[in-house]
């Protein structure tokens, strides 16, 4: 099978990396649309089992939890109205846990905002650690069933439950203002965690890196995700260059050196040959199905 040159690979992953869409990617890098789809879902498929492998044993203190909100093909007061919607269509939300210390997206799941995707986000991260750690999340019921049956008591665990007012904005324009906050309150739920450090500033900002980074997740516009699969794979693209590849302007070093999962700089030229490695491993699993089943 014909390849692109190695170079042409690594112009269309960072460019899927930094906001570009994909058409505009595919004039930029005079490839077609189909080659371009074709790299997410071969990136996104070796980066999920990368991340899956080697984001392990991770020690840290203070994990910092929430999610964020996008849709697939339609929102979803519209998909019952939409012209052959697809499976997964409609609203979805990326639930993530950061390291508050060293910035590494520890764990992700992509699915509702229900429960069971609470669950399977704190199972999945219970299962990355290495160490009791403290837990800070919103006020989101669905966090304590989930924190509970997966760590028991052997976690720290608070809420920071935000307290809202009306948007300084009238009319229409509200629709596209934040409401006002006007408090917080600091909840201890589990253990005995130290309320100096219940936050969730650092996972806020990782949700606004997350917007500008991705364009399935600008607001207002058409680029958003026509299929699942293909949202998740361009996650989990993202989340191997955050952690692995990108340099933290604060940090000086990447998340996952910062955290000690790698020792050394990650590159595109790494993406390009996680790729390679899969699609010569004989009978490799898809791991997207199980991760946008919630």
């Amino acid at each position: 099978m014909n390849k692109l040159p190695l170079q042409k690979r690594i112009q269309i992953l960072a460019m899927l990396c930094e906001g570009s869409s994909m058409r505009s990617i595919s004039r930029v890098a005079d490839v077609s649309i189909n080659t371009v789809s074709k790299m997410l879902v071969d990136a996104g498929e070796a980066c999920g089992a990368a991340h899956d492998e080697l984001v392990r044993n991770v020690r840290a203190s203070r994990i910092q939890c929430d999610e964020i909100w996008s849709f697939c093909y339609a929102k979803a007061r519209n998909v019952d109205d939409a012209k052959a919607a697809p499976d997964g269509a409609g609203d979805v939300w990326t639930w993530t846990a950061i390291d508050a210390d060293t910035k590494l997206i520890a764990s992700y799941y992509v699915g509702d905002r229900s429960g069971m995707s609470a669950i399977a986000l704190m199972d999945d991260l219970r299962s990355r650690l290495e160490n009791r750690v403290q837990i800070t999340t919103d006020g989101h019921k669905a966090y304590v069933e989930a924190v509970e049956g997966a760590f028991g008591g052997d976690v720290d665990y608070a809420m920071l439950v935000k307290l809202y007012g009306e948007s300084a904005d009238k009319g229409d324009q509200r629709r596209y203002s934040p409401a006002q906050c006007t408090g917080a309150k600091k909840l201890k739920v589990e253990g005995n965690p130290n309320l100096a450090d219940v936050s969730t500033s650092y996972v806020e900002r990782a949700n606004l890196t997350m917007r500008m980074s991705m364009r399935r997740f600008t607001r207002l516009t058409n680029a958003f995700s026509k299929k699942l699969e293909n949202h998740c794979h361009a996650l989990a693209l993202y989340f191997m260059f955050y952690n692995f590849v990108r340099i933290h302007k604060t940090l000086k070093v990447t998340p996952a050196m910062a955290a000690k999962v790698t020792d050394r700089l990650w590159s595109m030229e790494d993406i390009v040959a996680l790729i390679d490695a899969r699609e010569q491993a004989p009978n490799r699993p898809s791991i997207y199905r199980k991760r946008a089943a919630g």
